[in-house]
């Protein structure tokens, strides 16, 4: 029996969005990415609680004036809206009720079996949308990578990679770049 090839059928963010609005996938964990959709994988309670106390550090760090995300989708580009786990915006939340942010100034993401995912995939999609400052909370590793300098990279899965790679531990502290003044302590990120 031949078998066909086939090709994949790939989504922009308006016709992701016009499914999204019209009901169709009923509050399953989907995420467009790259233009094809991907189901996001279930949380644990570490990541779950991780994702909260990273909002509330980001929050206090950032102060009025920021609207922080926590599991929100961003518009980096036509054929993406992942939902970073946490990210931090110019503004208040109304400002953003005529579309998603396309350009937060901190993606956070937190990752114990998705690592791998978010530095390469996920960290080469940020980077092709100019976000200049991406953290993950590796909760395997008990760390914070931050990933800063987007670069062109042909290899990198979207094309992009960051060129500054730095792992904290705790009890070291980091700046957000929007934020030079603010401190946020490792430990503070971490269930």
């Amino acid at each position: 029996m031949a078998r066909s090839s086939g090709q994949k059928r790939r989504w922009t963010r308006l016709e992701y969005e016009r499914l999204v609005d019209a009901g169709f996938f009923r509050g399953e964990p989907i995420e467009l990415i790259g233009g094809e959709l991907l189901v996001a994988e279930p949380q644990g309670n570490p990541h779950a609680i991780s994702v909260t106390v990273t909002e509330e550090a980001l929050r206090t760090a950032f102060g009025v004036g920021w609207v922080v995300f926590e599991e929100k989708p961003i518009a980096p580009d036509e054929d993406s809206e992942p939902e970073p786990d946490v990210c931090v915006a110019p503004g208040v939340a109304r400002d953003y009720l005529g579309g998603h942010p396309a350009r937060p100034v901190l993606v956070v993401e937190v990752a114990d079996s998705s690592l791998a995912w978010d530095r390469e995939d996920k960290g080469s999609l940020y980077a092709r949308a100019g976000i200049t400052d991406y953290w993950i909370v590796n909760l395997i590793d008990r760390v914070l990578e931050v990933y800063r300098r987007p670069v062109s990279d042909l290899s990198a899965s979207f094309g992009w990679r960051y060129e500054s790679v730095g792992t904290f531990r705790p009890p070291a502290s980091v700046s957000p770049l929007a934020r030079p003044a603010a401190r946020v302590a490792v430990a503070d990120l971490l269930p």
